[in-house]
Parts: C-alpha cells; structure tokens; sequence
C-alpha cells in the first residue's frame, strides 16, 4: 500500500472510531468521509461496506473484550467474576457507545466477529453457570438477561463522559446486589430481548 493510500486508511479508521464511539453506528459513510477530509470515493475503495469499516475500526476492543472473558474465566471465586465481568461489559458500553452495537451488526458477516460473539455468549454462560452453583447468582437469571443489563446501562445518558461513567456504574451497582442469590424473590419468565435492540 503507498504512504498516501496507508494515511487515508489510518485517517478513516480514526475518524471512524471517533464517530461511533461518540455517536453509535448510525453514522453515515457520507459525514465519516467528510470529516477524515476525503472523498466517499476513496472511504468505498478501502472500506466497501460499513460491515467493514465497523470491524476493523473495533479490532483492539474485540481484543480487549476477550482479554476480559479469559481474566474472569480465570479467577476462582464466581460471583467475583460474574460481578466483574457484568461491570467491565457496562463500562466498555459506557464509554463507547459503538462498541456494543458493532459486536452485534459485524458479527452478521465478519467471520472474526461471529466466532467472538459465540465464544463471549459461551463464556458468559460458564460464568453465570459456575456463580449460580456455588451460591452466589441467584438461580433464575438467565445468560439471556444480560440483553436486559446492556438495555438499561445503553440508555443511561448523564451529560459528559464522566457523569455518564458514574452513573452507569452506580446502575451497575444496584443490579449486581438484585441478582445475589440471598433473599431473592421469584421474578416473571426471562424475556429473550434480541442483543443487536439491546446493544444500539
């Protein structure tokens, strides 16, 4: 690839990035080649579809992602790891609001996406699995409710990054203590709200 043609693929990737973390992924290829200073001619040449610029501009956070499904896989106390793990999937969302939706929408036709989805699906399972067992998750949540989690935390909008940031975590907080298994109250049949409405 020559200097020129790297710079622009760098500069889309960047503004890309920029754009959906701030804005989700309804961004149009039209305002990301305007704001990189470039052509839409030039954005379709290196990115067809918005699959895959939606794909390669998260490939560092899908390596983060399952950087933290292994650390709570790995950690020998359950509900530790449940807790932690339901907390750092909150803040990524939090914090990039495209991140969560790209997880969903690149999975369709990204083979890297989809073979990370399945894995995060199976390894959140295992985790609500081993938290229930030892006593700690209450035994009526559903792998299925984390849609549900994701639905609630996407919707906390507080002003700045910060505000927003402290506000999800103190959701986070409340609902992490609803789903302990001590003094739980029977609640209505799992919902199986689809994760690409939950992840917008």
């Amino acid at each position: 690839m020559r200097a020129d043609a790297a710079a622009n693929r760098a500069r889309i990737l960047e503004v890309a990035r920029e754009a959906f973390a701030a804005e989700g992924l309804d961004v149009p290829m039209t305002a990301i080649a305007h704001r990189a200073g470039l052509g839409v001619a030039t954005l379709y040449r290196r990115f067809p579809t918005k699959e895959d610029l939606v794909a390669e501009a998260f490939t560092e956070q899908l390596d983060e992602c399952a950087g933290l499904l292994d650390a709570a896989l790995a950690d020998p106390d359950p509900w530790r790891a449940f807790c932690w793990m339901v907390t750092q999937l909150c803040e990524m969302q939090a914090r990039d609001r495209g991140f969560s939706a790209a997880f969903v929408t690149a999975s369709q036709r990204t083979t890297e996406f989809g073979a990370l989805r399945e894995r995060a699906e199976r390894g959140f399972a295992e985790l609500v699995r081993r938290a229930q067992e030892a006593g700690g998750l209450r035994r009526d949540f559903h792998p299925a409710d984390l849609s549900l989690i994701l639905l609630a935390n996407g919707g906390v909008r507080a002003g700045t990054a910060e505000l927003t940031a402290a506000a999800s975590r103190r959701l986070v907080a409340y609902l992490l203590q609803a789903f302990r298994a001590d003094g739980a109250a029977p609640l209505p049949r799992p919902t199986a709200v689809p994760l690409d409405a939950a992840l917008r």
